[in-house]
């Protein structure tokens, strides 16, 4: 179905400051180790316009761009340029809100058409991403 954009709009709260998280986060480079479907990053550039590949643990491979970035508001932007998933148009942001010194809220949101599977197909695909990584920060971060 083209011309439908689909939207996943997840949310978490972490044990741990904002600022230590959004480290994490803000760390285009790095900031996959958390999601275990993940086994390796590799950036060219720095900033806005920075490109980096992911290789998943099977092997297949995910380019994406960083769009926007906002030391600030501790929330960044980020598109897929070449990706094995069902997905065109994806873009995502990641923000960071303090709800206390310890404890802070994550959240992931995106857009994007399904391509080449059912709409429900694609956001469950995206929402199993978002929650492995939400995992793997509450891991890291014992919360």
């Amino acid at each position: 179905m083209k011309g439908t954009m689909a939207q996943v709009n997840m949310k978490t709260a972490i044990e741990a400051s904002a600022d230590t998280i959004w480290q994490i986060v803000r760390d285009y480079g790095g900031n996959g180790r958390y999601v275990a479907a993940i086994s390796g990053i590799v950036v060219e550039g720095q900033g806005v316009g920075a490109i980096r590949t992911i290789t998943l643990q099977d092997g297949a491979e995910l380019v994406e761009r960083l769009d926007i970035f906002d030391d600030d508001a501790r929330t960044l932007t980020y598109s897929i340029v070449k990706s094995p998933l069902p997905l065109a148009d994806y873009v995502a942001t990641m923000t960071v809100r303090e709800l206390a010194p310890s404890r802070c809220e994550l959240q992931w949101s995106s857009t994007f058409e399904p391509d080449g599977a059912p709409e429900a197909e694609a956001k469950a695909i995206v929402e199993g991403i978002y929650g492995m990584g939400f995992e793997g920060l509450k891991k890291l971060h014992g919360g």
